[in-house]
């Protein structure tokens, strides 16, 4: 009977964990193959098998993470009751995961190629769209809330938008550079003091002021 093939020696999610977060704490470029391998306890030839080159693994590895470790900002953004409740949420969560401990710091979405070579442009886009995506989640839940009167009819909604996502990306870089699980939630609730009055809100306090 003919053999169908070698088993792996490894498991491969186990794997793929471990690189995922070699490239969160050290980015694509950072990342080198020793570093890769080491770290998933392999050689190159079941790399390749596996999953066919580092910019092929980095890219399965973003998808990972975004399935598992950094799922959570987009959870609380769809599961939130109110549009105030999502994005709050969402900032809350990220406040957290950002600097959890033992983890490594910052979003791999967002650090994971900050600065690339022209040859690793592929990278860069690859991540790009991922943020652009999530900026337009953004702004989609704010439309609904403006749809469904959460929000002033005059609300400009893709400066909110825009500012939402700039915190969130800012605080990514915060927590790499060191800055606390509490003093990120302490920037959420600061960033959430821009969150336009509902318009009875503003016409009760007119009327308070006369």
């Amino acid at each position: 009977m003919a053999e169908r093939g070698r088993p792996r020696s490894f498991d491969r999610e186990t794997a793929l964990r471990q690189a995922m977060e070699i490239f969160w704490e050290r980015g694509y470029e950072g990342a080198s193959l020793a570093d890769l391998m080491a770290a998933m306890k392999i050689n190159a030839p079941s790399l390749y098998a596996a999953f066919g080159g580092k910019e092929a693994l980095f890219r399965e590895a973003v998808n990972y993470y975004r399935g598992t470790d950094g799922s959570a900002t987009g959870k609380a953004l769809r599961e939130g009751s109110t549009a105030r409740a999502a994005i709050e949420g969402m900032l809350m969560a990220a406040a957290i995961v950002l600097a959890l401990p033992g983890k490594p710091t910052g979003c791999l979405v967002v650090l994971g190629a900050t600065n690339c070579t022209p040859s690793n442009r592929p990278v860069d886009v690859f991540l790009h769209d991922i943020r652009t995506a999530s900026a337009a989640d953004i702004r989609k839940r704010l439309l609904r809330g403006l749809a469904e009167g959460e929000l002033p009819k005059e609300t400009e909604v893709d400066q909110l938008a825009a500012y939402f996502t700039t915190v969130l990306h800012g605080m990514s870089l915060q927590a790499r550079d060191g800055v606390t699980q509490d003093a990120l939630q302490g920037v959420v609730r600061t960033a959430m003091l821009i969150w336009p009055a509902p318009a009875a809100a503003k016409r009760g306090r007119v009327r308070s002021a006369a």
